[in-house]
């Protein structure tokens, strides 16, 4: 695990939250941007991605985390070897972040600073 990739612990958070909505999450991992929560389904790689902010310190009891949690889709078509041809990301990265605004939303101990359809990094 790279310096600085907090978020493990959103990461199954977040897996936990997503299965009980139906999502089929088998793991999480670290990578060297963050962390990647799987998810199954779609004809293409898919999953959530989350980055600690940058310059972003240990979390404590009394610093808070900040986190950037994206979709893993790489634009609005990628390919599929499944299907063979172009797919539209629309219909899953729509769901995915509806779901994962509905998850933060109602979790009294989460806030959400802001959203954006940027990339963030």
């Amino acid at each position: 695990m790279n310096e600085g990739m907090y978020g493990k612990a959103l990461a199954q958070y977040l897996q936990t939250k997503l299965r009980e909505r139906g999502y089929e999450a088998p793991f999480v991992c670290c990578e060297d941007w963050g962390w990647w929560v799987e998810l199954k389904g779609p004809p293409f790689p898919f999953g959530v991605c989350i980055y600690a902010a940058p310059g972003q310190k240990p979390p404590a009891p009394d610093r808070p985390a900040d986190y950037v949690c994206t979709d893993g889709a790489v634009g609005p078509r990628q390919w599929s070897w499944r299907k063979f041809r172009f797919v539209d990301t629309a219909p899953w990265v729509q769901k995915l972040h509806a779901d994962l605004l509905a998850i933060f939303q109602a979790d009294p101990e989460v806030e959400t600073c802001g959203v954006s359809d940027d990339f963030p990094l």
